[in-house]
């Protein structure tokens, strides 16, 4: 179609000023059941057949420039700045959408014939689905949608405003008209939005435009509360009363209509708009719909005419499978545990019949042997009512005893363990133990052990325990052996080790004390004396000796030869490191101190400052200590 630029000019005008004023609005009463869907269609090809309804040119590939538009699934690939959208209707993957890169002046860009025919002096929503595909800020879709009668008189006008951009999400707009005598209709949109200097934007989607009637408001339900749905058990015999309320024109006839398998049937004689009694007789499990449909006494016979309430939905329920379970057979003492998987509401009574709660997983504490019995559930869920029973047992639980709350034994032996009272016995921790999992288990730990033992009689268990005490056994340390002058004492080093010990020393002659570790000894001759560690526990004694060499007194030697032949080559004292601290000096003939120790651990090798001395006789002072006369005398250096 061809439109003159000042025609389209002054309409723009004139639509713009009847429009400024309104705001988008939707039916607020019921709604009929679409009679004009325009969804573009569906297809296997990416790109749609023409419709005809634009004077913009339309192309079949995914360039749409300004001034075009296409039939498509979706708009990836078509331009970088634009979402990639996918067409609104609802699970249809192959459906197309209007999409439109609007011209840069204003003007008609869609306009169609409704090919159905409408009911006269009737309201309508018009509605349709609309996305700015431009993900960036730029210029806004404006559009203004007109509904004109075949004479091209406007019925009614409505302006979007501007679109907003940077949001993928598809957004309805819609507005109510009403028709006249004439019975079709025709839609035209409006692009309002002038791109003097080719900005970027203007680009939108449209989907799924719809008429539909617009009625009174009617407010339908089941009962007084008007629930839209509710459920009923499967085989209940029973009616429900579907009730409405309306607000509206007075002059409208109704009909109460059922749902049978995707399509509605008017219910013979359901004309009261108040309330319909909807009969169950044995239900059968399924999803039952009703509604309530209204319309002006003339156009009432057309469907297209008739607008409906929201749907009521009676749902038939299989009985849930109520299988209740306990923790028993329980402990006299313990708690009863019960528990069901269904979901509703829930009433447990007692053996005796009594209610107690109504939880999901009620317990009960502290049992005792009269509540043993059979527990009943009643579960409500989704219409139905079922009842199921378990039976508990309460018993008495087991008494374990042991035979000896805590042996004591030797480090390196066992103890055999015994448990009584039930008919299974599991001891913790398993260490040391022979078999954990019999009353009388041979128990050889390492270190002291505390033993648990869980008695069983049934599912019933109590528990006790033994501590195995683990005693370690005596160890003796006489120490070194030691070497002294006959006349002198020293001292042993004894150590001990162990649990529960006491110790003493033999021979008990010439000892200072035979009970001490450290005691001073003075034997007249070479002994041993043997540190005894016995047990007071029942544990093996431990024996270790020591040797004390007696010597009469020193021996000095007046020369030896440091020629490193291995003969003579240090100066030995024989018996000097009987004494604690004596202290050895060597002076030359010129009385110069060339050698020096104290406790002479290491014999002089006739050095002084690492230099062998020269070859002669040498004058040495041995210092015993403890108030001894110290020895004197000379010695003879040769090689």
């Amino acid at each position: 179609m061809t439109w003159g630029y000042t025609k389209l000019t002054a309409l723009f005008l004139l639509l713009a000023f009847n429009t400024a004023k309104v705001m988008a609005q939707v039916c607020t009463g019921s709604l009929g059941d679409p009679v004009v869907n325009i969804d573009f269609g569906r297809g296997t090809a990416d790109a749609g057949p023409d419709p005809g309804f634009s004077s913009y040119t339309y192309v079949n590939d995914r360039n749409v420039r300004d001034g075009t538009y296409t039939i498509a699934k979706t708009t990836i690939g078509m331009n970088r700045n634009w979402y990639a959208v996918t067409n609104h209707t609802p699970d249809d993957v192959d459906g197309y959408m209007m999409v439109v890169n609007a011209d840069r002046n204003p003007g008609i860009f869609y306009e169609t014939e409704v090919q159905a025919n409408l009911c006269s002096n009737t309201k309508y929503e018009f509605a349709a689905w609309l996305l700015n595909m431009l993900d960036y800020s730029g210029l806004k879709p404006n559009i203004t949608f007109v509904i004109l009668d075949m004479n091209n008189t406007v019925l009614r006008t409505y302006n979007t405003g501007d679109i907003p951009d940077q949001d993928r999400n598809w957004r309805q707009y819609g507005f109510i008209f009403e028709t006249t005598t004439s019975t079709r209709v025709k839609i035209r949109m409006i692009n309002n939005v002038f791109n003097a200097n080719d900005a970027g934007g203007n680009d939108i989607v449209i989907d799924d435009i719809t008429f539909r009637a617009c009625g009174p408001d009617i407010k339908a339900g089941i009962g007084s509360s008007f629930n839209r749905i509710q459920d009923i058990c499967e085989g209940t015999t029973t009616t429900l009363k579907l009730s409405a309320q309306i607000v509206g024109s007075q002059t409208l006839r109704y009909q109460w209509q059922k749902d049978n398998g995707g399509s509605w049937t008017d219910i013979p004689g359901a004309t009261n708009p108040s309330s319909y009694d909807a009969p169950f007789s044995n239900a059968i499990p399924g999803l039952y719909n009703y509604r309530l449909t209204a319309a002006e006494l003339g156009n009432f016979n057309s469907p297209g005419c008739r607008t409906a309430s929201q749907t009521i939905t009676i749902r038939v329920n299989p009985p849930p499978v109520v299988n209740p379970i306990s923790n028993g057979p329980v402990c006299v003492g313990d708690a009863i545990m019960l528990h069901v998987d269904n979901e509703g509401t829930y009433e447990w009574r007692r053996p005796d019949g009594t209610p107690f709660s109504t939880d999901k997983s009620p317990e009960i504490r502290s049992a005792t042997v009269d509540m043993s019995g059979t527990y009943t559930v009643t579960v409500k869920s989704l219409g139905c009512e079922v009842t199921s029973a378990i039976n508990v047992s309460v018993i008495p639980p087991p008494v374990p005893a042991v035979d000896h709350p805590a042996p004591q034994i030797c480090e390196g032996t066992s103890v055999q363990l015994n448990a009584s009272g039930g008919t299974t016995y599991t001891w913790s921790p398993t260490t040391g133990l022979s078999d954990p999992n019999i009353a009388n288990p041979i128990a050889s730990p390492t270190i002291t052990t505390l033993y648990t033992v869980q008695v069983k009689s049934g599912t019933c268990y109590r528990e006790t325990q033994v501590n195995v005490i683990v005693n370690k056994v005596p160890t003796a340390d006489a120490g070194p052996d030691k070497k002294i002058l006959r006349g002198y004492d020293v001292k042993l080093n004894g150590k001990v080790s162990g649990d529960g010990i006491r110790y003493f020393w033999t021979p008990n002659a010439d000892i200072e004390d035979e009970h001490s570790l450290t005691p001073r000894v003075s034997p007249k001759e070479d002994t041993d004396y043997i540190l005894h560690a016995e047990s007071t526990l029942g544990c093996v004694t431990a024996l270790d000796t020591v040797f004390v060499k007696v010597y009469n007194g020193l021996t000095v030697p007046n020369a030896f030869s440091p020629n490193g032949d291995n003969i003579n080559d240090v100066w030995n004292i024989t018996a000097i490191d009987a004494l604690d601290v004596p202290v050895v000096k060597v002076m030359n003939r010129y009385g110069t101190l060339i050698f020096e120790s104290t406790g002479y651990e290491k014999p002089w090798d006739g050095k002084y400052r690492n230099e062998d001395v020269p070859v002669g006789v040498y004058y040495y002072i041995i210092d015993l200590k403890n108030g001894m006369k110290p020895i004197t005398g000379s010695l003879t250096l040769i090689r």
